[in-house]
């Protein structure tokens, strides 16, 4: 896909993040995820984001990233976009995206890098970097250890073409406000918050075209739900999932620090798609917290 063609699918709807499938022994599952990754296909998505930060990109090998990209790309068989990741330092992330680009995936999302926060100009390099590396279309993930002022990302958008979209985990609103100024429609903004239907109406109204889904991973239908509500101004559909889901849900989420990932995982396992365990650091749900997990997704109705 050519990154005008990226840049407008990315805007049409949800997009997929779904979780990293290992088997008892903590392996990557192939088979597991081919499934997964078919099953989530049945639900209308704009794009699906391969080994992301709900794929646990971060716990992954070199060789474990690029198979559980290929599973991804060999699945979605072009009926779907499917992005890849990059991170770590700039000679990884290189190497990342351009293993990334040969396996066929269609885009590329440039994670923080690890560790060290630089200062805007090394930030600049870095992501200029990585661009340059690859004839992919790049979205640049506003979070951790890359916090790019307006500025920044407008030189960015300058000197890298194929830096289509900002992807922010911050939620900063003076500064989102200070990047549509400056760069009006060259640059996608896209919510990439922490469960981030809990910011999807206020975002959408500073012009956020769509957001990133983890709860798509185990409760699809409501997820689309959620978002056509969003879209279409239903606030009453909003604010029950809102009340009823997303709130206590958030709860759970916030028990323990790397519980975005776990509670995915948990959510899964309960509507009998199980991935496996998450790998340390992080940990499982206590059972306390996955029976209340449990009873707020049964509660949703079938998914099916």
């Amino acid at each position: 896909m050519t990154p005008d063609d990226l840049k407008h699918a990315l805007s049409g709807g949800l997009l997929s993040f779904p979780l990293t499938d290992f088997d008892a022994r903590g392996v990557f599952d192939s088979r597991a995820s081919a499934s997964r990754i078919e099953w989530l296909m049945r639900y209308p998505a704009a794009a699906m984001f391969s080994a992301g930060g709900a794929g646990e990109f971060f716990s992954l090998t070199a060789e474990e990233y690029a198979n559980v990209l290929r599973v991804a790309v060999q699945t979605a068989r072009g009926k779907i976009p499917v992005i890849g990741a990059a991170g770590y330092g700039t000679a990884t992330a290189i190497s990342y995206a351009q293993k990334t680009e040969k396996i066929g995936a269609d885009g590329l999302l440039l994670l923080p890098p690890y560790l060290v926060e630089g200062p805007q100009e090394g930030l600049r390099a870095h992501v200029t970097a990585v661009c340059r590396s690859t004839r992919l279309p790049v979205i640049v993930y506003n979070r951790g250890t890359c916090r790019l002022q307006p500025e920044t990302l407008a030189r960015l958008a300058e000197d890298c073409p194929n830096l289509i979209a900002f992807k922010d985990g911050v939620g900063d609103v003076e500064t989102i406000r200070a990047i549509r100024a400056l760069l009006g429609d060259r640059m996608l903004l896209l919510n990439g918050m922490p469960t981030a239907e809990a910011f999807a109406t206020e975002f959408r109204a500073l012009g956020m075209a769509t957001y990133s889904s983890a709860i798509f991973n185990f409760v699809p239908r409501t997820a689309i739900e959620f978002h056509r509500a969003v879209h279409e101004g239903d606030e009453a559909v909003v604010q029950r999932l809102t009340t009823e889901f997303l709130e206590p849900y958030i709860r759970i989420r916030k028990a323990q620090p790397g519980y975005a990932v776990s509670i995915v995982k948990a959510g899964a396992d309960i509507v009998g798609r199980p991935g496996g365990h998450v790998r340390a650091p992080l940990t499982d749900l206590t059972a306390e917290e996955r029976a209340a997990l449990a009873a707020l997704i049964e509660a949703l109705g079938p998914q099916d």
